[in-house]
């Protein structure tokens, strides 16, 4: 394959690669869902905003080539520069994949993302809790889920009927060196290096395909089995900072709605619901606790 003259992002180019099991395909109308642009502010932001006014529905693709305020968790920004990056959100009905919280249909986003990258590059990244996707030690791909309430209240039984915006960025072929300083020691690129072996297009969808295929859909246990397996995280030392001070534990476990479990040096097991995880010059990973259960 000429993926050189393929970089473009284009309907044209994703619709060839998409399975014909997609319900959207079998009836001829799925272009109509995928939606590319040259520029964003944010593909989630748009994303949103079509989910809150009723205008996107399960499935609707929103793509963008460059994101001028990519978004991150906890406040933070996604590098988005142009040609050389996949940045994507779908409006999900969380009723229609069937994990319970919004963290596990993050974790769930996170085992689709390695998948997909290993089907058709044959590269085996791994995970970070609670949402990043690294290779080769450096972050390739972030993950952002948002809930939306639509502002016209499709209700049934006087309850909001609510989407998930799942926002997926993957840094494809971005050089080291052209990270921001900020960024260098730790971002990386599926392609970082030599010529890319696939195309934008082409993980653009395959990414659609298992997050939509109800075939990709497992139990909740066997997709936290798969995200454990693929979290780097676990049996490793970490500092656990939060309002209350900081300790040392060893992450020992992801429990059945997504939390990170540590366990204390008394033996105490401490199950964290979000955080952001980063490495101290120690070599521990340290994990600032924005949220402790007790």
């Amino acid at each position: 394959m000429n993926t050189e003259n393929n970089n473009t992002l284009s309907v044209q180019g994703i619709l060839p690669f998409l399975s014909n099991e997609l319900p959207q395909i079998q009836s001829g109308n799925f272009s109509e869902r995928i939606f590319i642009f040259d520029s964003l502010e944010s593909t989630n932001n748009t994303a949103k905003e079509w989910a809150a006014s009723g205008t996107g529905e399960h499935g609707t693709i929103v793509i963008a080539d460059f994101q001028s305020a990519g978004k991150g968790r906890c406040g933070k920004s996604f590098y988005s520069p142009a040609g050389h990056g996949l940045y994507i959100s779908l409006i999900i009905d969380p009723l229609q994949i069937g994990f319970s919280t919004p963290t596990l249909i993050t974790a769930f986003a996170a085992v689709i993302v390695c998948e997909a990258i290993e089907a058709i590059s044959g590269k085996s990244p791994v995970i970070k809790w609670v949402n990043d996707v690294f290779l080769d030690s450096r972050k390739i791909c972030g993950i952002l889920t948002e809930s939306v309430t639509p502002l016209e209240n499709t209700s049934f039984e006087g309850i909001a009927t609510q989407f998930i915006v799942l926002g997926i960025g993957i840094n494809f072929s971005t050089p080291i060196e052209e990270f921001p300083e900020n960024l260098k020691r730790t971002a990386g690129s599926l392609f970082g290096t030599g010529t890319p072996t696939t195309t934008r297009n082409h993980l653009a969808a395959e990414l659609i395909n298992r997050l939509l295929l109800s075939q990709y859909h497992q139990s909740e246990k066997k997709m936290l089995m798969k995200y454990k397996q693929k979290m780097f995280l676990l049996g490793k030392t970490v500092l656990v900072e939060g309002a209350g001070g900081s300790y040392e534990a060893t992450a020992v476990d992801v429990d059945e709605i997504g939390r990170l479990v540590v366990k204390k040096a008394n033996g105490e097991l401490q199950p964290l619901s979000s955080g952001e995880v980063s490495i101290c010059p120690s070599g521990h990973w340290v994990l600032s606790a924005s949220q402790v259960i007790t």
